[in-house]
């Protein structure tokens, strides 16, 4: 009771008088006040809201010193240095944890500032906010961030995959028969949406193909793959170049069907003696054949892009065309075609029909490298679509 008593008599005696007058309007406000010497340390008031935070009644604060306060090593350790920081500046603010009276620690915004009062004596006014409720919302975003970083690598493990299996699946170059093929893929992302294909049927023909499907990343690269195996069923089954195109365009009409969804194909069968080939080209820039100092030969796709309509696959749709030793036919998507020059100007077929022109007049292990130098040559910036390119050479 002598305690309690000798306290009493402190808070009433030992404040000054500009203190006492100021403590209405303090007790008014919506944060935590506290006052304290600044010499001694000892707390000269606190507000109700203070009591309210923290749970400690402010006849067993005021009187007492900050270091008398139930903090441990590292929160004492932080008020110290905020205490010399503020006898440098005359001010601060800072996160804090304060001692509650059911020995929990409160994290509030301490903001302090040095003064001199107009009696004399140096004094700190310090305002409390409590960030109880804002420091469960950081941990929860923490919590979801971490949950979101997990996700990410998921992703990016799926997408390593992802990448594998489709590079595992673009066409490789190939000696065969009379036949030379060189090929290449690029996506203008992780994945994408065209591909190739060089597959020999027996020994009768030399599938070629090259297929784009409209959009980039993960879903037409899902897509692709989907084509891509029926696609091979189909040429296994040596289904004419007609009816392959009718049933792909079913295919992911009534299996996808998703909206803006579609995609071209550019194919062809080379017989195995390099004499003759039927081609069939859906809503696809058109193949050429090229000899060596000659202009290419284009061959246009006769049906339109497919995936939308039912009946875009043409009646009559392929075309053949006799083959000369020396020969050399390209297949290639729009990644090719659709490429700008710094003025905005498009490369487009006629762009690329005289790049075959002058590759053609190259080794064939040179020509590839050759038309994609003088594409990227052409192009401002990097690569913005998928690229497929095909090339074979009759011998």
């Amino acid at each position: 009771m002598l305690e309690i008593n000798e306290k009493r008599d402190f808070v009433h005696s030992e404040r000054p008088q500009w203190l006492q007058q100021m403590e209405p309007i303090l007790e008014t406000l919506n944060d935590g006040v506290v006052i304290g010497d600044a010499d001694s340390g000892q707390f000269l008031f606190v507000n109700t809201v203070f009591e309210e935070m923290t749970g400690i009644l402010r006849g067993a604060i005021i009187g007492r010193d900050a270091r008398q306060l139930n903090l441990g090593a590292e929160d004492y350790a932080r008020l110290q240095a905020f205490r010399k920081k503020i006898r440098e500046k005359g001010r601060g603010r800072e996160e804090f944890f304060l001692p509650a009276k059911d020995g929990g620690r409160l994290p509030v915004v301490i903001s302090v500032r040095a003064m001199h009062g107009p009696e004399g004596g140096r004094f700190t006014i310090a305002t409390l906010t409590a960030i109880s409720e804002q420091k469960r919302t950081e941990e929860k975003l923490r919590a979801a961030n971490a949950r979101l970083e997990e996700y990410r690598r998921e992703i990016e493990q799926d997408l390593m995959l992802a990448t594998r299996v489709q590079q595992s699946l673009a066409p490789k170059p190939i000696l065969w028969g009379g036949l030379r093929a060189d090929t290449f893929y690029q996506p203008a992302h992780r994945i994408g949406g065209d591909f190739g294909l060089v597959t020999p049927f027996k020994e009768e023909h030399l599938n070629i193909l090259v297929c784009d499907v409209s959009g980039h990343g993960i879903s037409s690269a899902l897509v692709a793959n989907r084509i891509y195996s029926e696609t091979l069923t189909l040429l296994g089954n040596r289904a004419p170049l007609a009816d392959m195109l009718r049933q792909l365009n079913s295919l992911v009409i009534q299996n996808v069907g998703v909206p803006g969804l579609f995609f071209t194909l550019a194919a062809a069968r080379v017989d195995r003696s390099g004499t003759s080939m039927e081609f069939a080209g859906a809503g696809h820039p058109p193949a050429m054949i090229v000899q060596p100092g000659a202009e290419p030969r284009l061959l246009p796709s006769r049906s339109m892009i497919l995936g939308i309509l039912p009946y875009a696959a043409d009646a009559d749709a392929t075309l053949y065309a006799e083959l000369e030793p020396g020969d050399r036919i390209v297949l290639y998507t729009d990644g090719i075609t659709e490429v700008f020059d710094s003025r905005g100007e498009m490369l487009e077929v006629e762009g690329v029909q005289n790049f075959v022109r002058e590759t053609a007049l190259l080794p064939f292990s040179e020509m590839k490298q050759g038309i994609l130098n003088r594409v990227a040559a052409w192009r401002d910036g990097p690569p913005v679509d998928d690229v497929s390119l095909v090339l074979v050479e009759v011998r």
